[in-house]
């Protein structure tokens, strides 16, 4: 579960003000089933009268750190497997996957009790830890282990300083769940799990996320195609938001140079591109 808490709202870019295309608009979102996300996509656009898609920077290069992607930097027409519809901008935030490794037991004050859903002690861990996996919704414990959310108003726990929140936790075996479990029950993974809003995005539905795709997601020069899935929700997370996980904090850090919290992104629905991502 994510609840991170956003941070204030930054200025829009120009380039995420740039219209996408969107062929197969219905005669109003809401009427397909869709959230209107930002509202400046009205119309059908034919390849005619399709904008060149923005780029990177004023000069035409790609922005620091970045390697171009053929969505955003290229001239000419989208790829055919990315059309789709087009539900305009969302604000964009991220959450990632603490450690208790990561975390001393002597900052911060006392240690705190994990409690799982009948209250029973799942274990003793670092104030700081606490405190970020309260907030995050996952975690992994230093003994081995992951811990998940599984109850709001749980009455034996701390209260999570940042949401108010008393929450509970599962115990997961870190096999099956590496990376925690998302509101869908199952697991979740980095740079392709995202929480939203489900009832504007429902749950199990791909997206195409054209700022990520050409991004650098890893060793040996690997790049983020744009598909995520919704599997998560988050305290926070309402209308035309989605949240990002990232796994690693690290992970964080590196989109916040290229890709800032609350600078807008598109979200795009009903592309091939990004079909592979649905429930089976």
């Amino acid at each position: 579960m994510s609840a991170r808490t956003p941070a204030g709202r930054r200025p829009v870019s120009t380039r995420a003000r740039l219209t996408l295309l969107a062929p197969a608009l219905c005669a109003g979102l809401a009427a397909c089933g869709w959230g209107t996300g930002s509202s400046f996509i009205e119309q059908p656009l034919s390849p005619a009268n399709e904008p060149g898609l923005p780029q990177g920077s004023a000069q035409g290069a790609p922005a620091p750190g970045r390697r171009p992607s053929v969505t955003l930097e290229a001239k000419g027409h989208l790829p055919e497997d990315v059309r789709g519809q087009n539900l305009g901008l969302f604000r964009n935030t991220y959450y990632d996957f603490p450690s208790e490794s990561e975390f001393t037991s002597a900052a911060k004050g006392e240690p705190v009790t994990l409690r799982n859903a009948t209250c029973g002690a799942i274990a003793q861990v670092p104030r700081g830890f606490f405190e970020t996996l309260c907030v995050q919704g996952s975690g992994s414990l230093a003994r081995g282990g992951t811990v998940s959310f599984a109850k709001r108003d749980c009455g034996c726990a701390d209260v999570c300083p940042r949401t108010g929140q008393k929450i509970c936790f599962e115990a997961l075996d870190p096999k099956a769940f590496p990376w925690g479990r998302g509101a869908a029950g199952r697991a979740i993974a980095p740079l392709r799990t995202v929480a939203a809003d489900t009832t504007v995005l429902p749950m199990g539905t791909p997206l195409y996320i054209p700022e990520l795709d050409g991004l650098p997601i890893g060793e040996g020069g690997a790049l983020h195609d744009g598909c995520v899935v919704v599997e998560d929700r988050g305290l926070k997370v309402r209308e035309s938001h989605i949240d990002i996980f990232t796994g690693r904090p690290q992970t964080t850090e590196k989109l916040e140079e290229t890709l800032p919290s609350n600078q807008g992104v598109h979200v795009v629905v009903r592309t091939t591109r990004c079909e592979h991502l649905a429930p089976k």
